[in-house]
């Protein structure tokens, strides 16, 4: 059986942070960076779909540590 592409696993790794409680915590912006960087690299998909992951989020509440660590990302990463 061949691995899902990681762009696809984040989006759906990402679906139960907007129907739990919509608001992306620390534990799942963790979770989510880590299957993006599996391969030591951000390829555009990933950048495509943590981009509007982080959009998304961005739209409800978020802990300040997150904000940062989503700023962050952008950052190093050049995730829009």
């Amino acid at each position: 059986m061949t691995t899902p592409k990681s762009h696809l696993e984040i989006a759906l790794a990402s679906i139960p942070v907007f129907t739990n409680d919509g608001e992306l915590d620390a534990q799942e912006f963790d979770k989510l960076l880590a299957l993006a960087l599996r391969d030591q690299a951000i390829d555009d998909d990933e950048k495509r779909v943590l981009g509007n992951v982080f959009k998304q989020a961005e739209l409800g509440e978020l802990e300040p540590a997150v904000k940062e660590r989503i700023a962050q990302a952008r950052r190093l990463h050049g995730i829009a």
